[in-house]
């Protein structure tokens, strides 16, 4: 008999990649005033680092349609690990080896920006090629993956910091870079199939045809966007509303968002075959307006932080959902259909954070305001989730 491939080795490898993303999105952040003391570099400037991160990445997204087909997910996805490996090492160390400390840091986050997008399109589809019963709830558990590696990488680090001085940063980012760094041989090592048979797939022209791609791509929007623009923002809301330190704000804003977003995605993979999925994302939409109304609406503060935390116990499903749902919708869709569903997230992401911080500019600096208005987003992926209910019998391009 032939020896069956271990794809939990593929699962373990995908786990990880998810994590490396996590630290490579929420890292840098943790050290912007660090960077300004260090190295003299303004607010200003800083603002242009999680800008260009998302840039880059939104550029993989898009480029991947056509090259990650043709060079090959292994290939591909053991880039994505080197490339984060060494964009978070070379944070360490170019600002202090340039003339010019910021243009390092900007190497460097492009480094680890292009991994972070080639992790975002391969490893949805690595997992769904996958031989596994109940993709739903495997592609939820997968995801939560990026929470419980958010959560890690502010807990870690602030632990560290209290621990050793944030003087010794520069440690820590070496630490992390570790994690891809041994994550770039599990990938090497692991199976990995083919999502659709070669030919089969459709093409970005036929996707574009498909009135159900757009339905599902606004699906994509509103997740990202529902979730991102809670969680940018989950730190400035705490700080100024209940009125406590930064450490105290990263701890109870992004913090508590990061852990119920990844029981949500954890609940939902244990107990997915017993659950209609569109049926919960219509409750978690219900739920995620909620709670950007009672955090934008209520008096009390602890309220407002509730509303914050129980955010991410919404918008957990919200993303993996949408890829099931396609995936399920459209079997044919290949790896293009993924990297504009990764393209689409990352749009909304990085849309709803501007939108909500403009709002508030307009209210005279009032962050509930802001939040108020990024409740469009969930309510548009309820009327999405409705009409998908309603209008599509069967998958398509079969």
């Amino acid at each position: 008999m032939p020896k069956q491939n271990n794809y939990k080795k593929t699962l373990l490898a995908c786990y990880l990649g998810f994590v490396t993303q996590a630290i490579s999105a929420n890292y840098a952040p943790l050290l912007f005033l660090t960077f300004k003391g260090t190295y003299g570099i303004t607010l200003e400037k800083i603002a242009m680092i999680p800008m260009v991160f998302y840039l880059a990445q939104l550029f993989v997204d898009l480029a991947a349609t056509r090259f990650a087909d043709k060079i090959g997910y292994r290939r591909c996805v053991v880039a994505s690990q080197i490339l984060s490996a060494v964009g978070l090492g070379l944070m360490a160390l170019l600002p202090d080896l340039l003339p010019h400390p910021f243009v390092g840091i900007l190497i460097a986050v492009v480094l680890y920006a292009v991994g972070s997008g080639l992790i975002e399109v391969l490893v949805s589809p690595i997992v769904e090629a996958c031989p596994f019963e109940n993709k739903d709830g495997v592609m939820s558990l997968l995801h939560s993956f990026y929470c419980w590696g958010a959560l890690g990488v502010i807990l870690g680090s602030t632990l560290f910091f209290a621990l050793f001085g944030v003087e010794n940063w520069r440690i820590l980012t070496l630490l992390w870079a570790l994690v891809p760094l041994y994550n770039t041989v599990n990938f090497l090592r692991c199976p990995i199939e083919r999502l659709v048979e070669e030919g089969r797939s459709m093409e970005p022209a036929q996707l574009f045809r498909l009135p159900l791609f757009w339905l599902i791509i606004l699906l994509m929007v509103c997740s990202g966007a529902s979730e991102a623009a809670m969680a940018q923002w989950a730190s400035a809301f705490t700080e100024s509303a209940l009125g406590v330190s930064k450490t105290v704000g990263d701890l109870a804003g992004p913090g508590l968002f990061a852990l119920f977003m990844g029981i949500s995605r954890m609940l939902y993979g244990k107990f997915s075959e017993k659950l209609d999925l569109t049926r919960t994302m219509l409750f978690c939409g219900v739920l995620c307006a909620g709670c950007y109304l009672v955090a934008a609406l209520a008096a009390a503060p602890v309220l407002g932080l509730a509303g914050c935390a129980l955010c991410g116990l919404a918008v957990g499903i919200m993303w993996p959902g949408s890829i099931s749902i396609s995936a399920q919708k459209c079997p044919r869709g290949g790896t293009a259909m993924f990297a504009f569903l990764a393209l689409a997230g990352d749009l909304g992401a990085t849309v709803s954070p501007t939108l909500a911080g403009s709002l508030a500019e307009m209210a005279g600096g009032s962050l509930k305001a802001g939040l108020l208005g990024a409740t469009v987003f969930p309510v548009v992926l309820m009327l999405g989730l409705l009409v998908l209910k309603r209008t599509v019998r069967r998958p398509a391009g079969v």
